[in-house]
């Protein structure tokens, strides 16, 4: 993904988050999940010393402290800053009370072999190879990380018959519509950027993935495999009281950069209005009018439509997709994402009574307005 891409993401930016009360024009609020915790170890070393419970709570917690900090606004929530269990539907409801804007979940891989290596960072979403299964991809981080569900007292209850080791199970996922992917693509894109050269060498890139953390939370959201414990040169940097802590930086470098993007993006007037050219004044001159020509008549303005966007994916959909309930799209293709907007009409006003339905249908959805092949966000 280059750079230039994510920047141009970030002026998409959507500033909704779940109780409507602590919605903000700026990055307020980041919630910050130690995976693990409690009687779930999560993975663990070779030589049982090491836990990756321990160590996700220790970068988490550094990584808090930085942003604390350094941004003294920003409302830092945890999941957790002990070694308790908190079931995964939790760590996902903390965010949605708190109103998050971003939400941060940190992990360590592990494998039966001792040679994979590297940091992942992965969102929510289908596979970006259209002829790759979704569940297959990832399918043995996928379902470790899923699979401590089966910890919870009454799973079966609490989560609706969602078992972490049946494919089906994850059919629900494919039917998400994610209103929140491109803001977590950035967000992941500006985090694999800052990793880069740091600690943990090796960088296993970005994929979507069907986490249930990722699936419940109500905001961009991330989730990240900082190196493999399996694996004896990963294992020495994150065992470093002073390596982890260069990794909680890089990753506050990430937040640091995205949270700059996210609010300078949110800027309505900036970035929405019109640009007003400052005129220096200039000795008057006189001179014959020009013949009238046709060619000299004002450019008519660009047609401007109004409509819902319900969510984007990284691959082109049909447009009788069933995800699209009945309504027809309009598709706008920004790198290697597409954008569905639904409820199309020229008219803001008739625009705004379809929103209201459309709301009810697609809750994370937000007006936009189209010209030229782009969309600006709508208040």
């Amino acid at each position: 993904m280059k750079h230039a891409i994510c920047i141009t993401l970030s002026l998409l930016f959507v500033a909704f988050t779940a109780p409507a009360q602590n919605r903000s024009l700026s990055l307020s609020t980041v919630v910050i999940d130690a995976g693990h915790g409690g009687k779930d170890a999560g993975a663990v070393s070779k030589d049982k010393r090491t836990y990756e419970k321990n160590l996700t709570l220790d970068i988490a917690g550094r990584l808090a402290d930085r942003i604390g900090r350094e941004f003294p606004s920003v409302k830092v929530v945890r999941t957790r800053n002990s070694d308790k269990f908190v079931e995964l539907r939790e760590r996902a409801a903390i965010a949605n009370r708190a109103g998050a804007n971003l939400f941060i979940s940190i992990h360590i891989n592990s494998n039966n072999s001792t040679s994979p290596n590297g940091y992942s960072v992965h969102i929510l979403g289908q596979s970006s190879n259209k002829d790759r299964d979704l569940f297959a991809y990832n399918r043995d981080v996928v379902q470790r990380e899923n699979s401590v569900i089966l910890l919870e007292d009454d799973y079966k209850t609490n989560y609706q018959g969602f078992n972490p080791s049946d494919p089906e199970s994850y059919i629900f996922m494919q039917l998400m519509q994610n209103a929140y992917l491109e803001q977590s693509l950035l967000f992941a894109s500006i985090v694999s950027q800052n990793l880069e050269g740091g600690p943990i060498k090796a960088n296993r890139g970005i994929s979507q993935d069907p986490f249930y953390v990722l699936w419940k939370t109500s905001m961009p959201s991330v989730l990240v495999e900082l190196g493999f414990i399996s694996n004896s040169a990963d294992l020495e940097q994150l065992r470093s009281e002073s390596k982890r802590q260069e990794i909680a930086d890089r990753l506050f470098d990430a937040f640091s950069e995205y949270k700059k993007e996210y609010d300078s993006s949110l800027d309505i007037d900036k970035t929405s209005s019109p640009k007003t050219e400052t005129k220096t004044e200039q000795p008057e001159v006189k001179a014959e009018p020009a013949p009238t020509a046709a060619s000299q008549e004002p450019a008519a303005a660009p047609k401007v439509l109004y409509g819902t966007q319900i969510f984007a994916t990284s691959r082109l959909l049909d447009a009788g997709d069933p995800r699209f309930l009945g309504w027809k799209p309009e598709v706008i293709k920004l790198g290697s994402l597409y954008k569905y907007i639904i409820g199309v009409s020229e008219s803001s006003d008739t625009a705004r009574k379809n929103n209201v339905s459309i709301k009810e249908q697609y809750p994370g959805s937000f007006m936009v307005s189209i010209s030229e092949g782009t969309t600006s966000r709508l208040k």
